[in-house]
């Protein structure tokens, strides 16, 4: 079992490997034709539009692998996740509109965008596809989910080129982006539709739950910790430019790019694993702490490339001007080191139905990081702004060691 999530996180990774080396070509091409200042409001604009989907909606995958294993119930788990990204829809898009309408000078997103920044949110919250990647996640089609996540990169980077050639401004490469969610979660459902039929029938907020009295709970808890991994990266994105300027968000947002590549892999180590821990609670506790150990070394490897080679890398991809984003590069690579490092543990938890716990443990870090970014924006910029995030990220594991730990 150990073997096939390494496998199935093997294919993930082989996604995110393209998606993370076109990543550098779309980054070259944004930051070069928009300079800081643009390049910073373009991230503000991208930044809100995934911090509102990103709290509005839920890791519906995780129901549809838990309740779809019996198919007795496989039906009722797609239509209830369904239902929940549909209401995701609906309320993001109503969030997005208020917010941008009442929410005055504390939103960094400048005004003359703000009919651009409503529609890639509503864009987003389209393109989620949580749902058909339960799917592929039950029927073990990681090769698939693969396939439909590479063509996010491909379809940014095509759309960039077109940009920075024939139109070198924000809606430009907005655009882009939002095509590149759309086709994506296109392909996504394209593939999900060969391994499940969808009826519209079993579309309901209520059929499942009825059937399991605990869907709600872990509903909440999957889809706040989620929301919380998410939303919060954007949310920071978006008061650093509330506290620093557009600027430094953009300095902070290279940083990021660059340096939480391994946040995305433990992303994918919690997609492949968490199926597995599921089928097998008996063993759960041993192939999490293996995949641990090889996490932690994967993490330790990584964030030592990225000092010896970030000014290099920065240089490449960004430019001279962007040289202030190589120490916040470091710490938000340490961060995400230690995500990784802790992703096995998350899924364990998680599969033993503690999901709300697991919401706690990242919330109380995540709220202490929030409190202090003021603070740490004006004492130390972007590089104050990802301290606050390594810490966040280390209590959390440390918390998520000690609720893992033998008994």
């Amino acid at each position: 079992m150990i073997r096939r999530a390494l496998t199935n996180t093997g294919w993930l990774m082989g996604a995110r490997g393209i998606n993370a080396v076109l990543s550098l070509g779309y980054l070259a091409l944004a930051t070069r034709a928009l300079g800081l200042e643009g390049f910073g409001n373009f991230i503000l604009v991208t930044a809100f539009a995934q911090a509102v989907s990103g709290v509005v909606s839920f890791q519906t995958w995780q129901s549809v692998v838990r309740w779809g294993q019996r198919p007795a119930t496989v039906a009722d788990a797609i239509g209830f996740s369904i239902a929940l990204d549909l209401l995701s829809v609906v309320a993001g898009s109503i969030v997005a509109a208020v917010l941008l309408a009442f929410a005055g000078d504390w939103l960094p997103v400048p005004q003359e965008l703000h009919r651009e920044a409503f529609g890639l949110t509503v864009v987003w919250l389209l393109a989620l596809r949580s749902t058909p990647t339960g799917i592929l996640r039950l029927h073990d089609r990681y090769a698939k989910a693969a396939a439909a996540d590479s063509v996010t990169s491909i379809v940014r980077i095509a759309g960039s080129a077109v940009a920075f050639i024939f139109s070198p401004t924000i809606p430009a490469f907005l655009l882009a982006w939002a095509a590149g969610e759309l086709v994506t979660a296109a392909a996504y459902w394209l593939y999900a539709l060969q391994n499940e039929r969808l009826s519209v029938r079993a579309i309901s907020l209520t059929t499942l739950p009825r059937l399991e009295p605990k869907v709600w709970s872990f509903v909440w808890g999957t889809g706040l910790s989620g929301t919380l991994l998410i939303a919060s990266r954007q949310l920071i994105v978006l008061l650093v430019g509330t506290f620093g300027g557009a600027a430094m968000a953009g300095i902070y947002r290279v940083a990021a790019q660059l340096g939480e590549g391994l946040l995305k892999l433990a992303q994918a180590l919690l997609r492949a694993t968490y199926p597995e821990l599921v089928r097998d609670p008996e063993k759960a506790r041993h192939i999490a702490r293996r995949i641990g150990q090889i996490a932690l070394v994967t993490g330790i490897a990584t964030v030592a490339v990225a000092a010896l080679a970030g000014h290099w890398v920065l240089d490449i991809i960004a430019g001279r001007e962007y040289r202030a984003a190589y120490v916040p590069m470091i710490i938000l690579s340490a961060a995400a080191a230690v995500e990784l490092a802790g992703a096995s543990l998350e899924a364990l938890l998680v599969a033993r139905g503690h999901a709300f716990r697991n919401f706690m443990l990242r919330a109380v870090p995540t709220a202490l990081a929030v409190a202090i970014l003021p603070f740490a924006v004006s004492a130390n910029g972007a590089s104050g702004a990802s301290l606050a995030v390594l810490a966040a990220s280390s209590l959390t594991v440390a918390g998520l060691l000690w609720v893992n730990r033998e008994r």
